[in-house]
């Protein structure tokens, strides 16, 4: 399997963590336990639609979820690829009820791929049909989706990018609801304004939309940047920023340098001021002998004169 599962392959990181959150909010959505099959879509190739799909398959997979991950494009379909299993034969064998050699199958375990990840199964997406948006329509889809209910947690969808097919639009009908995968500084608004709208026309339902290939820090991976799959609702609480934890670092090791800085300067006046206490003490040592001789002196001259007041009252 490829380092794409980042999920599977460093489940300790950053971005693991967030596709775990992702996994949280789905679960949240899904209190009544009728969310079983989530289509994953995007607006144009390459915002990493089936990145985010695999990971998060990956995701619900290690919470002992049962979860098969379906390859719905059948024109570039790469989930195969992604987890190094058997191309074919896949969805649009299934679905034509022809194989590679056009021989009928109908047993449905001869077109899921076990993985390496346990409560994890894959359906590739199978040969290149000539006609991939009727197959979709066509009632065996519908039947597929319900055998696989039955036999497992959670159905991921790997669709088309929506604005360029109708694939994904078409499934979107039939699934419990449709996660839109947009990229930084490549997705544009109108692009994705037309997708959503196209769902909600043909009734689907839309969970939330995934904000992917943020920049992280260089030294969380050891590359210029890597992909990280963050829900809107999530960043905005979260803020998930490597380059602000770098800043927290700095200023802390400023301060650190600045607290010994003040230690050593303390440690090299404490001398100069042990000596200027000791003579301040010793003058006020000084000022209090002064003031006890004064005090003496002035009982003693009062006692004279008491002394010559009585010896003129006698004479």
């Amino acid at each position: 399997m490829k380092r794409e599962l980042i999920a599977y392959k460093d489940p300790k990181s950053p971005v693991s963590e967030i596709f775990r959150t992702l996994r949280t909010n789905i679960q949240f959505m899904n209190t009544n336990k009728k969310l079983k099959t989530l289509l994953v879509t995007s607006t144009l190739p390459g915002e990493g639609k089936s990145w985010v799909a695999s990971n998060l398959a990956v995701a619900f997979a290690q919470a002992d979820n049962r979860v098969i991950l379906i390859d719905a494009d059948m024109r570039k379909g790469r989930l195969y690829n992604i987890f190094g299993v058997l191309p074919r034969p896949g969805l649009s064998n299934y679905l034509s009820g022809v194989s590679e050699r056009n021989q009928e199958q109908s047993n449905l375990i001869n077109f899921l791929r076990e993985t390496e990840i346990p409560n994890l199964y894959v359906m590739p997406a199978g040969n290149i049909p000539p006609n991939p948006s009727e197959l979709l329509i066509t009632p065996q889809m519908v039947d597929l989706l319900e055998d696989l209910k039955e036999e497992c947690d959670l159905i991921i969808i790997d669709g088309t990018p929506s604005k360029l097919v109708t694939d994904a639009v078409i499934l979107s009908r039939i699934v419990d609801s449709t996660i839109v995968v947009t990229a930084h500084n490549q997705t544009k608004k109108d692009d994705l304004e037309k997708v959503v709208k196209d769902i909600k026309n043909v009734g689907g339902n839309i969970a939330g939309i995934v904000y992917n290939k943020v920049p992280v820090s260089a030294k969380k991976y050891n590359e210029t940047y890597y992909y990280s799959s963050i829900p809107q609702k999530v960043q905005m609480n979260s803020k998930f920023d490597y380059e602000n934890e770098e800043r927290r670092e700095i200023q802390k090791k400023r301060a650190t340098d600045m607290l010994a800085r003040d230690k050593n300067r303390i440690e090299e006046d404490l001398p100069r001021v042990i000596r200027s206490q000791q003579r301040e003490e010793q003058i006020n040592s000084n000022k209090t002998r002064e003031e006890k001789t004064a005090d003496v002196l002035k009982e003693y001259n009062e006692y004279l004169k008491y002394e010559k007041n009585m010896r003129n009252r006698k004479g």
